[in-house]
């Protein structure tokens, strides 16, 4: 039986039902979604994503509050019905396409819980397609939709409840093919030394938002690289484009972490800077990326579930396995005739392997505080 709930919508993206995403046994499609206040006491983040090929579905509520990270995981077969939105306590529902949503946790035994609704500040972005190979091999082909927004609803955790009136954020939804599930026993001929820079910056500003992100190869130059204003209640023809874009780090001497960046953006009445004051930041391993148990796509069986706590201030932020962040970001934007406009939004950091123009050489070196353009 292949045909399923989801080939009644006119969603198909093959001949085959929607139970069958093309050939690739890496395609997935995923939802991401971060929210935080006007301070850095609380910040919560959710993943979810689907694996038609791999027939599996996982998700993860985090929450970050005094200190502590606090990762709830989840992972079920997927029994081939892709319009099923819940993985064990933790459920999407989309409740106006593109731009409001609504996120449901109801794990008490984990002391989890949460009802929250997404709603967006403008169309959402869509950015250039992302395609890399490694030799004939790819390594990753797909697309993503960005959406800054504003939320509402409470989080508990531990019987502490917590508005998020007044939060901001970025969702986002990606769908194609990534390295997802068990490793590729077969390595690829000749080797290839890993390499992946990515820097994605989403800002919230009181009338609209501010998108740039690159990724940059190992000499330093950007092959997907997009800056976009979007101002409140736009639709995609309102939004302003900045080809020329460019960024510069700050790293922290001995990390592969941002100590500060500056974005910087020609725009028809000049340059426009954005400063970068990074804060706290969140590990990406707790929405599963890099993450060596609940990494996406791994297999649990019919539905497992797990709690995870983590000290910040006793993380080995150097470990590998913490080279991916999100740090929260007080922004400052500066136009061309000096005007300052505050904002809040993410830095996410991701440098492993060379990278020239930052200094990195080796696959983890850390060579201390060095500009990269």
């Amino acid at each position: 039986m292949a045909l399923t709930k989801g080939d009644d919508f006119p969603i198909h993206q093959t001949s085959e039902p929607v139970a069958y995403s093309g050939t690739d046994r890496n395609f997935y499609d995923r939802y991401f979604f971060n929210g935080y206040g006007r301070d850095d006491e609380t910040f919560f983040a959710l993943a979810f994503g689907v694996y038609p090929h791999l027939n599996i579905a996982d998700a993860s509520f985090c929450v970050l509050r005094d200190g502590v990270q606090t990762d709830l995981h989840a992972s079920r077969w997927l029994n081939m019905e892709r319009l099923d939105l819940a993985v064990g306590p933790i459920a999407i529902e989309v409740v106006e396409p593109l731009r409001r949503l609504a996120l449901k946790v109801d794990a008490p035994d984990q002391g989890l819980r949460a009802e929250i609704i997404f709603m967006g500040r403008a169309f959402p972005v869509e950015e250039p397609r992302f395609i890399r190979r490694n030799g004939p091999r790819a390594f990753m082909d797909y697309t993503r939709l960005t959406q800054n927004g504003r939320y509402s609803g409470w989080i508990e955790l531990d019987g502490r409840r917590e508005s998020v009136e007044g939060f901001v954020g970025t969702r986002d939804r990606s769908w194609g093919v990534r390295p997802i599930g068990a490793r590729d026993p077969q390595e690829n001929v000749p080797p290839v030394a890993p390499q992946f820079f990515w820097i994605w910056s989403p800002t919230n500003f009181e009338t609209g938002s501010l998108f740039f992100h690159t990724n940059d190869d190992a000499v330093g130059a950007p092959w997907n690289r997009r800056a976009v204003w979007a101002p409140d209640g736009a639709e995609a023809a309102g939004f302003s484009e900045i080809a020329d874009c460019a960024i510069a780090i700050d790293w922290k001497p001995g990390s592969r972490h941002a100590a500060g960046a500056v974005v910087t953006l020609q725009e028809p009445a000049g340059e426009r800077q954005l400063i970068f004051q990074p804060g706290v930041e969140f590990l990406m391993s707790g929405l599963g990326y890099g993450h060596t148990v609940w990494g996406h796509g791994l297999a649990h069986g019919p539905l497992e579930i797990a709690r995870e706590d983590r000290r910040l201030a006793d993380v080995k932020m150097a470990a590998p396995e913490n080279l991916h962040v999100q740090a929260l970001c007080q922004v400052t934007s500066i136009d061309a005739a000096g005007r300052e406009e505050g904002g809040r939004g993410v830095l996410e950091q991701l440098a492993l392997g060379p990278h020239a123009t930052s200094g990195l050489t080796g696959l983890l070196d850390a060579p201390g505080v060095r500009p990269t353009s």
